[in-house]
């Protein structure tokens, strides 16, 4: 494997890799490594990449195994296991901005994906750029009487809570009949890779919190939200042309920012990874 450098973004959240041609085997040295970063840094940014969807398909493994999204009609034509998201999906008339609000992937899962993952096809000449908040150091910060009171909450989250921020697009009856259980999910979990703990938040998703009325859960998620989207726990990513991004939807909440020219067209390659049920903190 030619050199290459890894280089921190922020101090807890975010690394850039470059030097790294992901369309050309990689040896176990360097996947190891890029792991280990990946697990530190939560984001990891490659740059410079130059994919066919089979080529991003195949980069991906480096990282885990490719897991099926829920909206199954979202794919790049003629390949029906790369997905994308784009700026030119409407509903009622109105343009939907996908991942418009802070959230982290399909969390309706039971057992959600380990990661999420954008490579650049067509960007916007300014903005849109995606926001990460660090969900390890929310939680550290938070004050004991919190960490408390939430150790032992579970969450229940479906495709689309009655509570969401957004509305999402509907899925195709196909996609609809193929959507699973909800997924019952601690409010802090455990990752298993890092062993920290973590905030593990979707207002999206999240419908009710075990035990508690709506009105109390509402307030709470609510709290927790404020506190955990904070600036100091962002990495912001300004795309460039050629960058691939994977982040760690156990350790980052994200959201995209619908700032440019509609106009223009944003359209990025979308893959997830297979990830395992949350760790509830012992």
């Amino acid at each position: 494997m030619a050199s290459y450098r890894i280089t921190p973004l922020t101090e807890q959240n975010g690394a850039e890799v470059v030097g790294i041609d992901f369309t050309q085997p990689v040896d176990s040295e360097t996947k190891f490594a890029l792991n280990d970063a990946w697990a530190k840094y939560h984001v990891l940014v490659m740059r410079d990449q130059k994919f066919t969807p089979e080529e991003y398909k195949r980069a991906a493994l480096v990282f885990g195994e490719l897991q099926q999204h829920d909206k199954r009609e979202h794919h790049v034509p003629g390949h029906p296991d790369v997905y994308y998201v784009s700026n030119d999906q409407f509903k009622n008339g109105k343009r939907i901005i996908p991942g418009e609000t802070f959230h982290t992937d399909h969390s309706n899962h039971p057992a959600p994906p380990k990661a999420t993952m954008l490579f650049t096809v067509s960007l916007p000449g300014r903005g849109g750029d995606t926001q990460y908040a660090d969900m390890h150091q929310a939680y550290d910060d938070l004050s004991a009487e919190m960490k408390k009171r939430i150790k032992p909450l579970r969450a229940r989250h479906v495709y689309q809570s009655k509570y969401s921020p957004r509305e999402l697009t509907g899925l195709h009856e196909d996609s609809a009949k193929q959507i699973p259980p909800p997924g019952i999910h601690p409010l802090v979990h455990v990752h298993p890779d890092n062993g920290r703990p973590a905030l593990y938040l979707n207002p999206v998703r999240i419908e009710a919190i075990e035990g508690m009325g709506d009105t109390e859960a509402l307030a709470l998620i609510g709290e927790l939200m404020e506190h955990a989207t904070q600036k100091k726990y962002e990495y912001r990513h300004n795309w460039r042309q050629g960058d691939w991004v994977i982040w760690d939807n156990r350790s980052v909440m994200h959201q995209a920012n619908a700032d440019y020219d509609m106009n223009e067209r944003r359209y990025l390659f979308r893959l997830m990874l297979k990830g395992s049920v949350p760790i509830p903190m012992a």
